[in-house]
């Protein structure tokens, strides 16, 4: 029986053959020949030694050169987004133009600059690689190469001679340091020698052949040249980041970009993510110490270019365990990526070849240099009549498959889907939607189990009376639509990361002291925009027909319902004046008619965001004329015509032009207190 030393000798020869026969980067085998002469000394009983190994079996079996092939053909990505995601045209189109832009790049032929005054070799090179199907320019020495690359031609690589007149090949090495750091050059001479290849190498150059030159020889050599500078790399460009209500499709897009390119998809909840080290590992300095997530993720896809979601980016927390988001600084930078150091590694590793996509719900709460390294894509809310079709077409067939009914085939009468999506939820996306259609198919999954042993009866159908049973009594109603005209409550418009809402801003005046009183977990904001109001109304007395002098007698309360919901923002100052005005003439405030906009102290109403929310939250709440800010006017023609006809858009620039949409008409004689 062998000592349990020579056995362990023999597990460090099996896996020095391992790391030699692995491919790997010259500095990641140097790295693990240096650890495997660390663990030569090292006591095998000792907690170092099993970490060593594990790291060098960590080095061995990461994807150093694997990558998967794209597939870039837009119609089918057309055909694959168009079959998964109803609506999100906009956002479909803009990641199509993506993908189309990085397509275009990679179609394009490599571009050559041969640098040679000997007549015959230049003609031979040059019309041997235009054969090869690459773009080739030619320069009969160094100064004219110099010219053509001046004018803004850039190339992936240059072939020049050693010898020339006006300008030699190492002197235009030289000029090419400072013009065209990045290119490739290659050098070719008649009279090679040692000194002058060693001279060509330290100046710059990528290789040095002497001529008369093989062809072929040169081919593979400009082959792999190009393999490394223009290989597809789809994440130097911006990192997309999506956001928008839940449930609107977000990661199924994340999901179906993968699909399209053929590539791995790896999801990453960044959701209360606090400790760096699950991003970046841990360092091997005591046992169960691991490489981070994305290092992990990437090996067991077994590619270096997956495509990476990290979820929820906004939700990362940050304590005395680090900051995880100052490590998504260099992940998601390109300038930095390519040699992003894993504490466990700690060697780089290249993770430019990633196609990195975050989601968030409230963006703006980023770090601002982490928000720059991004660029915002923003997802919608989808109107009744989209969420019917998503419903008939994805969410219907899922559930009848999830709950055994597909043989059952139950339909939906006329109206079912109407009534789920308008009185059971109230959100912008379709998961709620998606939970009360699985309820539904439960139960029809008990009775169909009920009367399996029965004789056959007839299609199972649902009927619009059948859903009260099913799910209970309505839990929404339209409020706007079943509320009567009251004096002081206008109907605001707002956004929220949950989609667009409807609210009531309710006023109410009391004898006392000019106090404003301010409740309903009002923000910042919105407690200045209730004072700009009333700065507003005090400066207007006369035009508004109110007695100048009213707030020295009086209090005025402007109360926001559902106290425990904290609210901020701008897009409610315009309802709050009109709330104010109501209350101080006495005029009855319509509720179908709904409003949104920032208000100066001017009276001018300021342009503000989420239209496309805010407008699906009023139809959805009945209301049948909704004022928006006349800056905002473009935003509306963008939106689709079957959303603008749901309600009727008014745009307006000042309060004035408000008051007689939301306001009924006044008395003739002025308002006294």
């Amino acid at each position: 029986m062998s000592p349990p030393e020579t056995e362990d000798l023999g597990q460090l020869s099996v896996l020095r053959q391992k790391v030699l026969k692995t491919d790997l980067p010259e500095y990641v085998a140097n790295q693990a020949e240096s650890e495997l002469k660390k663990l030569e000394k090292i006591d095998t009983i000792s907690a170092e030694y099993n970490i060593g190994l594990n790291y060098i079996q960590l080095l061995t079996t990461l994807p150093w050169f694997t990558l998967s092939t794209d597939n870039l053909d837009i119609e089918r990505a057309e055909a694959i987004f168009a079959q998964q995601h109803f609506g999100l045209d906009e956002i479909k189109n803009r990641i199509l133009d993506f993908l189309a832009a990085k397509t275009l790049c990679s179609l394009a032929k490599p571009r050559m600059l041969i640098v040679d005054d000997e007549i015959v070799a230049l003609t031979n090179i040059s019309y041997f690689f235009e054969k090869q199907g690459m773009s080739v320019e030619v320069a009969n020495n160094g100064r004219e190469a110099l010219n053509i690359i001046s004018a803004q031609k850039s190339f992936d690589i240059i072939l020049t001679d050693l010898k020339m007149d006006q300008m030699d090949g190492l002197e235009l090495l030289d000029h090419l340091k400072t013009i065209a750091p990045d290119t490739s050059v290659i050098m070719i001479t008649g009279y090679a020698t040692v000194p002058s290849a060693v001279d060509a190498i330290h100046r710059g150059a990528t290789h040095y052949l002497a001529k008369p030159v093989d062809l072929n020889e040169l081919k593979t050599m400009v082959n792999n040249i190009l393999q490394q500078g223009r290989r597809l790399d789809l994440a130097h460009g911006p990192v997309l980041c999506f956001t928008g209500p839940p449930g609107t499709g977000k990661t199924s897009i994340g999901r179906n970009i993968a699909t399209v390119l053929g590539r791995k998809f790896v999801r990453i909840s960044m959701g209360g993510l606090k400790d760096e080290a699950e991003l970046r590992g841990h360092r091997r300095t005591y046992m169960g110490a691991m490489p981070g997530r994305i290092v992990s993720e990437i090996k067991r896809c077994g590619t270096m270019n997956p495509c990476i979601m990290l979820d929820e980016v906004d939700k990362i927390g940050q304590d005395f365990r680090g900051d995880p988001a100052s490590v998504l600084l260099e992940v998601l930078d390109p300038e930095q990526n390519s040699g992003f150091i894993d504490h466990y590694l700690e060697i780089p590793f290249d993770l430019s070849k990633v196609i990195f996509i975050t989601t968030a719900n409230e963006p703006e709460i980023l770090p601002q240099p982490l928000l720059d390294r991004m660029e915002i894509v923003e997802f919608s809310g989808y109107s009744v009549s989209e969420k019917k079709s998503i419903a008939k077409h994805h969410l219907i067939p899922e559930q009848l498959s999830e709950n055994g009914l597909v043989d059952v085939d139950p339909q939906f009468a006329e109206g079912v889907l109407d009534t789920v999506i308008t009185n059971y939820t109230q959100e912008a996306g379709v998961r709620g939607l998606n939970r009360e259609l699985g309820k539904i198919c439960r139960k029809l999954a008990r009775v169909a189990l009920q009367q399996s042993g029965k004789s056959k009866s007839e299609t199972m159908t649902i009927a619009k009376q059948d859903i009260v049973g099913m799910l209970g009594p309505p839990r929404f109603r339209k409020d706007a639509a079943e509320g009567a005209s009251t004096v002081g409550v206008v109907t605001a418009v707002v956004w929220t990361k949950y989609g667009g809402e409807i609210m009531f801003v309710e006023t109410r005046m009391m004898p006392g002291s000019s106090q404003l009183i301010l409740t309903g977990l009002m923000g910042e904001v919105l407690q200045e925009s209730a004072q700009t109001a009333l700065s507003y109304i005090r400066s207007n007395t006369e035009k508004l027909r109110i007695e100048s002098t009213f707030f020295g007698k009086i209090d005025l309360h402007i109360h926001l319902p559902a106290g425990a919901v904290s609210k901020d923002g701008p897009s409610a100052g315009s309802a709050i004046c009109l709330a104010l005005i109501s209350i101080l003439t006495g005029r009855l405030a319509r509720k179908t008619v709904a409003i949104t906009g920032e208000l100066s102290l001017t009276g001018q109403i300021l342009p503000v965001g989420g239209i496309r929310e805010k407008l699906l939250a009023a139809a959805r709440a009945g209301v049948t004329t909704l004022l928006v800010p006349e800056k905002n006017k473009v935003d509306v023609e963008f939106l689709p015509q079957e959303i603008q006809r749901q309600v009727k858009i008014v745009p307006i620039d000042q309060i004035d032009e408000a008051v007689e949409y939301v306001l009924h008409p006044a008395s003739d004689h002025l308002t006294s207190f």
